[in-house]
Parts: structure tokens; C-alpha cells; sequence
């Protein structure tokens, strides 16, 4: 662990990257914890202190995240990221692997909605006792 000065030019505390990234520090922290994100110099009163690739990487992180890549891939990503002369065919398979998660979610989530729809068409309105809703969650058969 580096000790620093806390006025080292350049860096900021963890609200402030947190602010910057729009990424949450108890997730940040647990980035960190599980190595996605390499821990920061901390200042003698043990605040934590990063730098602009600790920024950008946090930020690559979070777009990842928000297209849906899991932790593991994630990691390969940003280890692929870290070596520039290595062949991008190894980042296309992980986000071809991706598509096709992706892909099956989608059909999912068709057949789901195909399944809500007619629930919901099927509701008469009446009692709860001839609620076609109730009904069809109770047949476990007709299950996805």
C-alpha cells in the first residue's frame, strides 16, 4: 500500500470517482475486492486516492455492466484491455458468447410475454375465484 500526501495532485477520493462514474462506492470498494480494479495509493489517514485510469477503467467497467456482461467476462475484457498487442478475435468470442445469452433471453421473454398476455386477456374482471391470473399460476403444468 502507497502512502500519500492527501494533497497529490491529480487524485480524488472515492465520492468524488464514485460522482464522476456514477458508480455507487460500497460497488466500487467491492471492484476492488474482487480485482477488477487494482487497489488505490491510500493517504496516511488511509483514504483511499485514484487517478484517472482508475477512473477509466472503472468507467469501461460500468459500461460492460450496463451491456449485461458478467463479472468473469468482464475481467478477461479489461485483462485484454491491459494488453493492446494481443488479437481482438479473444474480446469478439466473449462478446459473441454475450449476443448469444442475450439472444435466448430474448426469445425467453417473448414466450413469457406470450404467456402474460393471455393471462391478463383471459381476466374477466369478476372474483378473485374465477381470476384466470390466480388460475393459471396455480397450473404449475403450464409452467415456461
Amino acid at each position: 500500500m502507497t502512502l500519500l500526501s492527501s494533497a497529490s495532485s491529480g487524485l480524488r477520493p472515492i465520492g468524488k470517482l464514485a460522482a464522476a462514474t456514477g458508480v455507487k462506492v460500497p460497488t466500487i470498494r467491492f471492484y476492488e475486492e474482487i480485482g477488477l480494479l487494482p487497489a488505490p495509493p491510500r493517504t496516511a489517514s488511509d483514504r483511499r486516492m485514484y487517478d484517472d485510469a482508475a477512473e477509466r477503467r472503472l468507467s469501461f467497467i460500468r459500461h460492460a455492466r450496463q451491456l449485461g456482461f458478467d463479472l468473469d467476462s468482464i475481467r478477461s475484457l479489461l485483462d485484454l484491455s491491459d494488453h493492446p498487442d494481443r488479437p481482438c478475435a479473444e474480446a469478439n468470442v466473449i462478446a459473441e458468447r454475450h449476443l448469444a445469452e442475450v439472444k435466448q433471453k430474448i426469445a425467453q421473454l417473448r414466450v413469457l410475454k406470450g404467456e402474460l398476455s393471455r393471462m391478463t386477456a383471459e381476466c374477466a374482471g369478476g372474483r378473485v375465484s374465477a381470476c384466470k391470473v390466480i388460475e393459471a399460476l396455480h397450473d404449475h403444468s403450464a409452467s415456461l
